[in-house]
């Protein structure tokens, strides 16, 4: 984490910086970021999108108030998945922070980025939908095919498919894993069997 100095009105530009893997860098972020006017810059340095916890996000989270605006390079380094990126911008919406993308010039204070995020909000949405429509069908095809054989379960498809939902709605594996009784590994398991994939895309 770099600490700078707020402005006078003691709002700021606050900025977040993250790499995937130990190897790579993060000056270019950096950089773009102070270049932007921010005066303090949060980091995640080998930390992949998909992780659940993220201390460097977890710390900026915490520290923005209302008036400031959270600065990324890019919008594939605050989220781990579209549904996730929109829970994010929406509570920050909520606290009254603005919110600012560099490479895609993504600014929720103005108009046009308003108009971006709900289009982003609208995409996350569509997906979540296809999911459960290609989730409910391989439910029932499974069902009418007879295939309930082998050892007992650890969770039926409909928890695996609410599980899927949470998730990628922005709650961390643990939690929801703690709430089934089941280990974090066995629920990505059954959500992998049941969904074809598991939450989570984009970084």
């Amino acid at each position: 984490m770099r600490i700078g100095v707020e402005d006078s009105t003691g709002m700021a530009r606050i900025g977040y910086a993250r790499v995937s893997t130990a190897d790579q860098h993060l000056d270019l972020q950096r950089n773009a970021l102070e270049a932007a006017g921010c005066t303090r810059i949060f980091e995640d340095h080998g930390v992949s999108g998909a992780a659940s916890k993220r201390d460097g996000l977890s710390s900026v989270l915490r520290m923005l108030r209302r008036g400031d605006v959270l600065v990324v390079w890019r919008l594939d380094r605050l989220g781990r998945s579209v549904g996730h990126l929109v829970q994010i911008i929406g509570r920050l919406q909520k606290r009254q922070i603005g919110f600012h993308s560099l490479t895609e010039n993504i600014e929720t204070e103005s108009a046009g980025g308003r108009m971006v995020f709900h289009v982003l909000a609208a995409m996350a949405e569509f997906e979540r939908s296809i999911i459960r429509e290609r989730t409910v069908a391989g439910i029932a095809a499974a069902r009418a095919r007879g295939q309930r054989h082998g050892r007992k379960r650890s969770l039926t498809d409909e928890q695996c498919v609410e599980a899927y939902r949470k998730i990628d709605g922005g709650e961390q594996w643990e939690d929801v894993a703690s709430r089934l009784h089941v280990h974090p590994r066995t629920l990505k398991r059954c959500i992998t069997k049941v969904c074809g994939d598991l939450p989570g895309g984009i970084g």
